[in-house]
């Protein structure tokens, strides 16, 4: 079971984007309670990443106020996997993720079907970026 989920978090840039497609569940900030959503998750430099277009994010919201999460992987491997992100606000830090991440989106197939090219500038200004650590340590 554990091969199958190192293979599924093992995405490349010819991953589709039903491959890099997760859910996650963190909690509520104000509420307290379980929040689940679908989301991509990124990989570069052999870490699991979780990011999206610029813009407010709730899950993020809540990773800061608390930074446990459910990781649900539900393609390739079905496993609900217990999680702690790491928010990253170091400007080099984020800017060598985010380089990654749009030259994956920027490629001619687009697996995420956005409108190219995207830019780094656009995402240094306002997407959220978490790395995700998981508990079990046979994982990324």
């Amino acid at each position: 079971m554990i091969e199958d989920i190192r293979q599924a978090l093992a995405i490349t840039p010819a991953s589709t984007a039903w491959q890099r497609t997760a859910d996650i569940t963190t909690t509520g900030r104000r509420s307290g309670r379980p929040s689940r959503i679908e989301i991509w998750f990124y990989r570069y430099d052999g870490e699991i990443y979780l990011s999206g277009l610029p813009g407010r994010r709730d899950w993020y919201a809540n990773l800061h106020a608390n930074p446990r999460l459910t990781f649900h992987l539900k393609h390739g491997a079905h496993a609900d996997l217990p999680a702690t992100a790491r928010i990253i606000t170091d400007d080099e830090e984020r800017l060598r993720a985010f380089t990654h991440f749009v030259a994956d989106m920027n490629q001619p197939h687009n697996p995420a079907r956005i409108r190219q090219p995207t830019d780094v500038d656009s995402w240094m200004i306002g997407s959220p970026l978490a790395q995700v650590s998981f508990d079990d340590e046979r994982l990324p």
